[in-house]
């Protein structure tokens, strides 16, 4: 595989909830500035198109990131009985209290643990893995994958980058890429909603969050993976005519290359 095993700091066990959040809004608005929300709706729309789905299963949730706001965009666009149930094998209490007690009530958050590993009683819907396949170790991956074909489920997979970088070039790069990171950090913070007084201190006076993020956003680059990468999984599971796979690019309204895609569909 092209795709290598780094550590980042929001995987660790230890590394402080809040952190993890103010590190996860700052993806939120970089998202927003790139425009990939209004692409991951476009894909979306695509994938259920014709389909009996009324309902989005977001896995790997955290504390929310931005498919509320990719749900929103797809209602304003026509998509108006569409619901969103985020979940994540370990609940973030905090995202579970603040969306399930908001008056949009087709946006709830599950409190209940759901193993992306295992869909055999996942909730019905289009699972979805918005830029957090690559946080999985490749058996893990091969399960999900496998656990989606083997209980026929809806599954699309969007990462925000493409691993094509030669890894040789990403070391020579990544100091630089870490003073962008952390200077682009800085520029963002006054856009994060809400915008809490941890977030502001630990950015400005305490510049933590900028080098974690700035680790975290460079890790994840080999961390992705591959078309080729993804090919060689999908090939490992059993032949099957009731299933179809693709994975491409995700394009804009331009045609512009905006991140990739996997999609598992039931025929």
């Amino acid at each position: 595989m092209k795709r290598i095993q780094l550590f980042e700091f929001e995987d660790l066990t230890w590394f402080p909830d809040w952190l993890r959040n103010c590190m996860t809004n700052l993806i939120v608005v970089l998202q927003r500035m790139m425009g990939t929300n209004e692409v991951v709706s476009d894909l979306i729309e695509a994938s259920i198109k014709g389909k009996n789905i009324d309902q989005i299963v977001d896995l790997g949730s955290g504390s929310g990131g931005s498919m509320p706001e990719v749900i929103r965009l797809l209602k304003k666009n026509g998509n108006r009985d569409i619901a969103l149930l985020m979940t994540d094998l370990y609940p973030n209490k905090e995202a579970v209290k603040r969306f399930n007690s908001d008056t949009d009530e087709s946006i709830s958050y599950n409190a209940h643990s759901v193993d992306a590993t295992n869909l055999e009683n996942a909730p019905s819907g289009l699972k979805t893995m918005m830029n957090c396949f690559h946080h999985m170790r490749p058996e893990q991956a091969q399960k999900i994958l496998k656990s989606a074909q083997d209980n026929n489920q809806p599954f699309l997979v969007y990462e925000l980058a493409e691993n094509k970088m030669p890894l040789i070039i990403w070391w020579i790069m990544l100091p630089l890429s870490l003073v962008i990171l952390i200077v682009m950090t800085l520029f963002m913070t006054p856009f994060v909603k809400p915008l809490t007084w941890k977030q502001v201190v630990f950015t400005y006076l305490i510049p933590i969050i900028p080098i974690f993020y700035a680790w975290d956003g460079q890790a994840s680059m080999p961390r992705i993976y591959a078309m080729k990468d993804v090919d060689e999984m999908i090939n490992n599971l059993e032949s099957t005519s009731s299933y179809i796979w693709k994975q491409g690019h995700a394009l804009n309204k331009k045609g512009k290359k905006t991140g990739t895609y996997i999609l598992g569909m039931p025929k």
